[in-house]
């Protein structure tokens, strides 16, 4: 088993940024692919960013140019840098490890709220 822990949600104006993080736990060996997703009011959880153990990155095109997913091995941690951040940034966001399983794991979430 894997436990997600994130932080760094918040309040936050548009125009601004923020940085989650995202430590691992546990059977660290299964982490693989890790990402971040997001869920708003009303939608379904949508991928935001992944990176694989090796730093292959991903992005939706939401937030492409302006986020930045990175990683620490030694660290087993996770971070998701959103710049620019919009209204529509709002939801919450979810960290997941091994991606590539049947079955990813999953944090429990930290909400972010995007004024205008």
């Amino acid at each position: 088993q894997v436990q997600l822990v994130e932080s760094g949600g918040g309040l936050v104006q548009a125009g601004g940024s923020l940085r989650l993080s995202c430590a691992a736990s546990g059977s660290l060996f299964s982490i693989g692919t890790m990402g971040w997703y997001r869920q708003a009011p009303g939608k379904q959880r949508e991928l935001v960013a992944s990176i694989t153990r090796g730093g292959i990155t991903n992005y939706a095109d939401s937030v492409k140019g302006r986020s930045t997913i990175s990683r620490d091995n030694a660290k087993n941690t996770v971070y998701l840098q959103i710049n620019s951040l919009k209204p529509e940034d709002t939801g919450i966001y979810y960290c997941a490890a091994g991606l590539t399983r049947t079955v990813p794991y999953w944090g429990q979430g930290t909400q972010v709220t995007v004024s205008s």
